[in-house]
């Protein structure tokens, strides 16, 4: 049997005057739900402030009830004989419950109670998600009370209802200590259901009152930047809710760099993006004009590498700073020259193409290279163009459309590493295999998108459109309107087969992965946008 709710909560950007609340407390014979059952429900449900039913029941445990337990609470054995039992309560109350918000004063007790009778009633974890006034009085009053039970906090705010150690009046007093910490909270800015589920974990350092610079942003989705106190931008990111993401950083982030990017922190920009895929593509440009010093990880680098096919007599392989019309194929860009390397690595290990840099019959005999078997090298005059131009087109086919010609020979190569027992040379025939493939990958998508020209496609799931034109995102739009997108950097559009910056490289990925996420309908192309037969397989998939 399956326990069937109202609407929950998905939405954590609720007004915290439209959520409901279900304050709740309960009584049992002892402290743990392995051994101890329910004797008593009460719970009050509110809606914007006002009283919206009360719930209350005694409820037969089925065993005995201890002495002390009725010494603290008063209820004795003859109350409960004609109490119904957990069975029957429990159904009622969870319709009295609904979709409301769970309150209680170290609400993990009551929850602990409540689900393991829901549990093994066939009903399943209760799905609600809740609020502990205790938690919130540690993070909101702690400094002014002497202890956080709920009799302190109900004395201190002047409860009308003092706690007894019954549930409905023990219920009453939270809800009252609840609206007490509510209007705490709002002066800090806390004014959604997000921000209160939230604020228990909230730091307790003082850039915390920073928090407020986030009061401000819109609840959509967007690009935010961090300045200092010159107004420099020192760090940039994206958000599906752009004031929920900034909160976050003062809610238990114990990263260093959170820590020092809060001190450093003095005002915040925003700009709200129509859609998510508008979002990451804005937040790649804005990295790209403001190089942040705290985005490390997405800032492009100075200049980029290139792997080149040399257009000499016996092409080889050769990494490059900037794409010219002078070979015969390209790879890349890569943002370091390690990662330029891993891939010339894994061509080496797949094909055995030239490695030697020297003039045809510059050596009287052949390079260690030749005399190894790993290559075909024409150092010593003896090898003709002829015996090597198969080697060459099997390169430039795999570039092209037929990617398993380098990368069968690998996958088999890590296999064989793996079945000698020889893990380490796996793991690096491993890593070259990867940065091979998505090298692979990222060329051959940015052709297709080069030659489909400009294109407009929607993702009607979520109400989402876009126009792309080679590579770039022109503009990004919602069902309510088209929405004007940050320009795409100017200049000469890059050669075909691959991007001239890491920039434009990582803009077309982003792209192309919404286009082919699986939910987006093309709806134009000035030409077919076409994907070659043959696939790319990752690593996992293969049967190594």
């Amino acid at each position: 049997m399956a326990l069937t709710l109202q609407r929950s909560f998905d939405d954590l950007g609720a007004p915290l005057i439209d959520v409901p609340f279900c304050v709740v407390d309960l009584e049992t014979t002892g402290g743990s739900p392995a051994d101890c059952e329910i004797t008593e429900i009460g719970a009050v449900r509110y809606r914007g402030g006002e009283l919206e039913g009360t719930f209350q029941t005694l409820v037969d445990p089925g065993v005995a009830i201890p002495p002390f337990i009725t010494v603290l609470t008063g209820i004795t054995q003859a109350m409960v004989v004609e109490a119904p039992r957990v069975a029957e309560a429990l159904p009622a109350f969870l319709e009295f419950l609904g979709d409301a918000v769970v309150v209680g004063h170290n609400v993990r007790f009551d929850l602990s109670f409540l689900n393991a009778a829901a549990e093994r009633l066939g009903y399943g974890r209760l799905p609600n998600r809740s609020v502990d006034t205790a938690a919130l009085a540690r993070r909101l009053v702690r400094s002014e009370t002497r202890n956080l039970k709920l009799g302190t906090l109900a004395a201190h705010f002047r409860s009308p209802v003092t706690p007894n150690h019954r549930a409905l009046d023990d219920a009453r007093a939270t809800a009252h200590v609840l609206w007490a910490l509510l209007e705490r909270a709002g002066t800090i800015g806390v004014t959604h259901l997000e921000d209160l589920l939230e604020l228990p974990t909230a730091r307790g350092t003082p850039h915390y009152a920073k928090i407020r610079l986030a009061d401000e942003l819109p609840r959509r989705p967007g690009v935010y930047l961090f300045r200092d106190r010159n107004g420099t931008v020192f760090y940039v990111g994206k958000a599906k809710n752009l004031r929920s993401r900034v909160r976050s950083y003062f809610y238990g982030d114990e990263r260093r760099s959170v820590e020092q990017m809060l001190r450093e922190l003095h005002s915040i920009d925003s700009r709200v993006c129509a859609t998510e895929l508008e979002a990451e593509v804005v937040e790649l440009r804005m990295i790209a004009t403001h190089l942040p010093r705290h985005n490390r990880r997405n800032r492009p680098p100075r200049s980029a590498h290139f792997v080149k096919v040399t257009a000499e007599r016996f092409p080889r392989l050769s990494i490059v700073r900037t794409v010219r019309d002078d070979g015969l194929g390209y790879l890349g860009p890569f943002r370091s020259r390690r990662s330029a390397v891993l891939v010339v690595e894994a061509i080496w290990d797949a094909l055995p193409i030239r490695r030697c840099t020297g003039p045809p019959g510059h050596r009287e005999a052949r390079c260690s290279f030749a005399q190894m078997g790993v290559a075909h090298c024409p150092c010593d005059g003896t090898l003709t163009e002829a015996e090597y131009r198969p080697v060459v087109e099997r390169l430039l086919a795999a570039l092209d459309d037929a990617p398993a010609l380098l990368l069968d020979p690998l996958a088999e190569r890590i296999a064989g590493f793996a079945r000698a027992e020889r893990f380490e040379e796996a793991a690096w025939s491993r890593d070259r295999y990867r940065a091979l493939a998505r090298a692979l990958e990222r060329r051959r998508a940015w052709e297709i998108l080069r030659e489909a020209g400009p294109i407009r496609a929607v993702d009607r799931t979520a109400g989402e459109a876009a126009y792309v034109d080679g590579g770039r995102l022109v503009a990004a739009w919602r069902d309510e309107g088209r929405v004007p997108l940050l320009p795409a950097p100017s200049g000469e559009r890059p050669p075909a087969p691959v991007p001239a910056t890491v920039g434009d490289a990582d803009e077309a990925h982003l792209v192309w992965r919404w286009l082919t996420s699986g939910r987006v309908h093309l709806v134009d192309a000035a030409a077919p946008l076409v994907s070659p037969l043959r696939r790319i397989e990752p690593l996992d998939r293969l049967a190594i």
